[in-house]
């Protein structure tokens, strides 16, 4: 359990690194910045630190991470990752510093274990970097999750220009209808936890909590359905990660749908909605089930996607 002490000291801190170099812990921070959507609290992690590391009253690397009641730390439960975040670039001394700091902090608190989900390289273009350092640091690697892009604003609008005849040709002829926006409802995800489940594929999403989340930030979640007459015949639902970001996250087609190429409707419906939303990146997800590639689906997602990049997870024990 979070003993009292380590309540005492979970308070705004501040230490100069060097000549120049600050670092600054937030105790509970709060969502201001509408570029990463907090972590919802939950039981289990009752209490969020955010590091942020910089000089002049400038932040230049930041960390969020979650203290469960056994005194271990995340970035970030029950959300697609966490992980170390640089704005721009930053040299490996600065990251390396930053976490020695992260590291030296928390053990000053008693927390036992830290688990860093560091981000793909389309999101943090120093991920590559972060992760050798992380390595170098003394974590260990515990999971390597391969997710398909695509990238660039232009590209996505010019991809939505060049098929849009074809996908209204193939909405028309079978007369599927196509509602994209806000979310009114969730019978969605039985349809959707049934229709995987039927395919044999993992079903990982827990309901009460997606809703909650959904409930908390509404603005960052899109839902895209296609029907068939009064049937509804496939589902995506869709989170904007960060300001120029979204994120396919929840996705479903009805097994029993004759409709061709139902799965090139609904991730063109994805491209038409980030045209809309002016849209830098879209994170196709990963492809694996069960600790191994779904090698169709990943084939089916390269016909959309320009770019691959990894998400690891990575663990420390911290030594008292």
């Amino acid at each position: 359990m979070i003993t009292s002490e380590i309540k005492e000291t979970l308070k705004a801190y501040k230490k100069t690194i060097g000549d120049s170099y600050t670092l600054a812990v937030i105790p509970d921070p709060k969502e201001d910045s509408g570029d990463f959507f907090m972590d919802s609290r939950s039981s289990e992690f009752p209490r969020q630190l955010e590091f942020q590391f910089g000089k002049n009253g400038k932040p230049r690397v930041s960390l969020l991470i979650a203290i469960s009641n056994e005194n271990h730390a995340i970035s970030l439960p029950y959300a697609p990752f966490g992980g170390i975040w640089s704005k721009e670039n930053v040299s490996s001394e600065i990251l390396e510093d930053f976490i020695r700091e992260v590291i030296d902090y928390l053990k000053g608190i008693g927390i036992e274990s830290l688990e860093i989900i560091q981000p793909p390289k389309p999101y943090v273009f120093q991920s590559d970097l972060i992760n050798n350092l992380m390595l170098k640091s003394g974590f260990e690697l515990r999971k390597v999750l391969s997710h398909q892009f695509f990238l660039g604003k232009k590209k996505i609008k010019r991809l939505v220009q060049e098929q849009s005849s074809k996908i209204h040709r193939k909405e028309k002829e079978s007369g599927i209808k196509i509602r994209a926006g806000a979310i009114q409802n969730f019978k969605f995800l039985d349809e959707i936890r049934t229709w995987n489940s039927s395919r044999g594929y993992e079903v990982t999403f827990e309901e009460k909590r997606l809703i909650s989340q959904v409930s908390e930030f509404p603005e960052k979640y899109f839902l895209i359905s296609l029907s068939q007459g009064e049937r509804e015949i496939a589902h995506s639902l869709v989170v904007k990660l960060t300001s120029d970001s979204l994120y396919y996250f929840l996705s479903a087609m009805d097994p029993k749908s004759s409709v061709k190429s139902l799965g090139d409707i609904l991730v063109f419906s994805l491209f038409q909605l980030a045209s809309e939303q002016k849209i830098e990146l879209i994170d196709l997800g990963s492809s694996e089930t069960h600790h191994r590639i779904n090698h169709s689906l990943m084939y089916f997602k390269s016909r959309f996607s320009n770019d691959i990049s990894n998400k690891i997870s990575w663990y420390r024990k911290i030594e008292k």
